[in-house]
């Protein structure tokens, strides 16, 4: 059993790319569970042998049920410098989802405005712009079915709390063990599928293109779907992050 409830993807003395577990909180909380940033700091002081505080910025979050990818900055200014490509949208995200109803077109974009309740952990979508509501944009295509499952790969344009969950939900296909969306039913280990699969970006310091791609949960069900996987990357390509 690994040590860690993640897998290293990426790593130099700027950033540090992992693979995180469903279930695992990328920062603290009330809850007071041990959370990714503070595993990720202790990986870095065993490794490099580090006494003292290890520094270590959250450029980005998961939601606690959803697994792959997390970036986190080792520097100041790479910490900095990503926020800022996040901020322009500078960076591609691909997720891979998993539901039981097939949207009702192979390939779409959806667009809503969102309403987070803090309170209750809950986002609201509205088709119209309501007071206090951001745009939520992604765009999205049916990979393939198995097993009466659909796998869509998910393309968020716009980085909001819970989009790409609710955002499903709102064309009737919440992701298989989203309750909170609208799913029936429960995941046995409490995770939901949707995964982080694929990070683009240029490096903030090394100004060249980095491509991470995370492996999926080992568990049977998400590994079927791996058959469906028609990714081809270029480099050449990175110059246009969105179509």
């Amino acid at each position: 059993m690994a040590k860690y409830p993640f897998q290293v993807i990426y790593e130099d003395n700027h950033l540090i790319i992992v693979n995180k577990e469903p279930g695992i909180l990328v920062q603290g909380d009330a809850t007071g569970d041990k959370c990714l940033l503070d595993m990720v700091k202790e990986y870095i002081a065993e490794k490099y042998n580090k006494p003292g505080a290890v520094f270590l910025g959250t450029v980005h979050r998961l939601d606690r049920p959803v697994s792959g990818l997390v970036v986190f900055a080792r520097t100041s200014k790479s910490l900095e410098r990503m926020n800022e490509l996040f901020r322009k949208r500078d960076v591609q995200k691909i997720y891979w989802a998993v539901v039981r109803n097939r949207p009702p077109q192979p390939k779409g974009k959806l667009v809503h405005w969102l309403s987070k309740d803090e309170a209750k952990n809950v986002t609201t979508a509205y088709d119209y712009e309501a007071p206090g509501t951001q745009r939520a944009e992604l765009s999205y295509r049916v990979l393939g079915e198995i097993n009466k499952y659909h796998l869509l790969e998910v393309t968020p344009i716009t980085g909001r709390p819970h989009q790409i969950r609710v955002q499903l939900a709102s064309m009737n296909c919440p992701i298989r063990g989203d309750i909170k969306y609208g799913y029936p039913k429960p995941n046995p280990d409490g995770s939901i599928n949707l995964h982080a699969r694929r990070l683009y970006f240029i490096h903030p310091v090394k100004k060249e293109p980095i491509i991470c791609r995370a492996g999926v949960p080992a568990n049977p069900f998400w590994e079927e779907f791996l058959l469906l996987d028609d990714e081809v990357i270029k480099d050449d390509n990175m110059d246009f992050l969105y179509e």
